[in-house]
């Protein structure tokens, strides 16, 4: 589900080096976040950084980032 509500199925993301440089990002940036103080922009990230690894790596189809509009 929420990879339908993020956009997370784009065929962008199919390539794994992607897929692992967002959660990564996200999870430095929720570290980043706790370090400074700003706890609810880390829960937000950290959450971001749970739901995209579950998708990407957890319940991942590779026919789910297939392009629609292709003949």
């Amino acid at each position: 589900m929420i990879g339908k509500l993020l956009g997370l199925y784009h065929p962008f993301f199919l390539p794994i080096w992607r897929r692992v440089v967002l959660v990564g990002f996200l999870a430095l940036w929720a570290a980043l976040e706790l370090a400074t103080g700003g706890t609810g922009w880390a829960v937000l990230a950290a959450c971001l950084a749970a739901g995209c690894g579950y998708e990407f790596f957890i319940a991942f189809d590779p026919a789910k980032y297939v392009r629609k509009d292709k003949p």
